[in-house]
């Protein structure tokens, strides 16, 4: 079988460095490029085994040295979009993990990938365990009528909630159906202590050091709580559901949005 060869965009950042040496230490699959928008054309990237890959400052001018049969994805909202659509009209298959985009930009991004066939895969998350704690969680949303998300990041982290606590909020509204009941507060002693609010769930973000990511749900009844809780102790967390993601991607036609799909947990 050939191998699937794989360029990274934001490759310069922390995800990007950690997802270019995940690539070259995985079996069946070889990297061959970068894309950074802090990156000066012409350059190179290093991989920790001594690689030296072509570097470009986007993805336009990358696919002028080296056409990858994937690109992996990890900036943000405008540099996810811009990538995806840039991969499309090459026709060449795009795993993404940046977060923020609307769903509507998703939906536009789906309709190109399926009228050019070819494949993309959109993810808040690729650690299998929050993908799972997700799919728990919209299965409990039906047995609960009170819940609150707490998310918490690093502190270099630029958006609140993140792109996964929304996602776990999608999920809870959609496994119960309706909205969730909620305490209102009479007298709120400082701004915002109770977090965001959507659907009755209350979201509330913690940006510090030491963490990568944790996602919490407290679920409320009558006498009793249950709690999903996953740690990502460290990046390569995400490296299994990424790896899972570029193998499926190259036989895709369309997009898939959620790792989810692609664990079977949903259609």
């Amino acid at each position: 079988m050939t191998d699937i060869t794989v360029a990274v965009n934001g490759v310069l950042g922390r995800m990007g460095s950690t997802v270019l040496n995940a690539v070259e230490l995985e079996p069946g699959m070889v990297p061959v490029g970068g894309a950074d928008a802090l990156a000066g054309d012409g350059k190179s990237v290093s991989t920790l085994g001594g690689m030296d890959l072509p570097l470009a400052s986007h993805l336009d001018i990358l696919f002028g040295t080296v056409i990858p049969d994937v690109v992996i994805d990890f900036t943000n909202a405008e540099g996810g979009s811009a990538a995806m659509r840039t991969c499309i009209a090459n026709g060449v298959r795009c795993v993404s993990g940046s977060t923020g985009l609307t769903p509507e930009e998703l939906s536009a991004i789906g309709d190109l990938a399926s009228q050019a066939n070819v494949g993309v895969i959109s993810a808040s998350n690729f650690a299998l365990g929050c993908v799972v704690l997700i799919h728990l969680a919209r299965i409990a949303s039906n047995y609960f009528d009170y819940a609150d998300v707490i998310e918490s990041h690093h502190e270099m982290k630029i958006d609140a909630p993140s792109g996964t606590a929304i996602s776990i909020v999608q999920a809870m509204l959609e496994g119960k159906g309706d909205d969730f009941d909620q305490n209102i507060v009479e007298k709120e002693l400082l701004s915002g202590t109770r977090g965001g609010s959507t659907g009755g769930i209350n979201v509330h973000s913690a940006r510090m050091p030491g963490r990568v990511a944790r996602h919490e749900v407290v679920f409320g009844a009558l006498g009793q709580t249950l709690t999903l809780l996953h740690d990502s102790i460290s990046r390569d967390s995400f490296m299994p559901g990424v790896m899972l993601a570029v193998r499926r991607v190259v036989d895709e036609k369309s997009m898939i949005v959620g790792l989810d799909k692609v664990l079977g947990f949903s259609d």
